[in-house]
């Protein structure tokens, strides 16, 4: 007898997943020639992937995490964190190629610098099986480095029926490719932060840089941190104020913000309402080191 599979809500979030390393509690960047001492470190399960995943696992909405992973020291001690996160790991390939991935992450109040080393190619060999889960419904892709690493996964998402989000997530290698919004067609939901969108744009005014780039979405959302975020869509341009929360750690709060708004994307909430969610989720994250949320944190 046939089943029939009636809930078809959850999100693919693609892309690396990092062994992040992140120091706390300096009062300054990191600068040649000079040793900092930092009175706080966590190691955390990283890469917008997997922070997006956890974050709509904790919002409610499943989500699954397509991506490969390590067998090298670094991975397995994130790949424990992993199983704790009510994220779906049943495409996570593990590979030894794949490690160590890692990224050391300097933070100082609103202010991060990271240094980073990939692994490995990015093309996970679970995206056929992905891509035939009959609970997806979206796919959100956490950096444009996995989308031109795997060029065809916009067009396979759209051919399995699936709404497609994308975080360009910057790399100096690929920001200022005049090819990136022709790479990205297809991508329904836009989520740059103003350092992107400036560089893919040419605009430093947040309102300039977004009417910009919506001349090639249907839908981008703009992070500005303590500047708040904006969205233009069909009803207009919004803004969303930050929330006043004690920051502890910013890393992953764009990640986090994605997973709020595209929830509410989803469930076809007003751009303005989607705004506000990505402001909440965003400012959850910074309340704790390492972009995912804990446990026991507060929805």
């Amino acid at each position: 007898m046939m089943t029939t599979v009636t809930d078809k809500s959850a999100v693919i979030s693609v892309g690396r997943i990092y062994c992040d390393l992140i120091f706390t509690g300096l009062d300054e960047l990191p600068v040649l020639g000079r040793e900092l001492f930092a009175s706080d470190m966590e190691i955390a399960a990283g890469g917008g992937a997997f922070i997006a995943a956890a974050h709509f696992a904790h919002i409610g909405r499943t989500a699954t995490l397509l991506a490969r992973l390590g067998t090298d020291t670094f991975s397995r001690a994130i790949g424990e964190k992993m199983q704790q996160s009510g994220v779906d790991l049943q495409f996570l390939e593990h590979s030894a190629d794949a490690g160590p991935q890692v990224t050391v992450a300097t933070v100082v109040g609103q202010d991060r610098a990271f240094l980073t080393r990939r692994a490995g190619a990015a093309r996970p060999s679970t995206l056929d099986a992905a891509f035939g889960w009959k609970r997806a419904c979206h796919l959100h892709i956490a950096e444009f480095a996995t989308l031109h690493e795997i060029p065809d996964l916009v067009s396979r998402a759209k051919h399995s029926g699936l709404s497609v989000s994308l975080d360009p997530s910057w790399d100096a290698s690929l920001i200022y490719d005049k090819g990136l919004l022709k790479a990205c067609e297809g991508v329904d939901v836009f989520l740059p932060n103003l350092e992107e969108a400036e560089a893919i744009t040419g605009h430093s005014d947040p309102e300039a840089a977004i009417r910009a780039l919506s001349d090639a979405f249907p839908v981008v959302a703009l992070k500005g941190g303590a500047q708040g975020a904006w969205v233009s869509a069909q009803a207009g341009l919004h803004h969303a104020a930050a929330k006043s929360v004690p920051v502890i750690d910013t890393t992953g709060a764009g990640d986090a913000f994605n997973a709020g708004f595209i929830d509410a994307w989803l469930r076809r909430e007003g751009e303005k309402q989607c705004l506000e969610a990505g402001v909440a989720a965003g400012s959850l994250a910074v309340q704790a080191t390492g972009g995912a949320p804990r446990a026991n944190a507060a929805a």
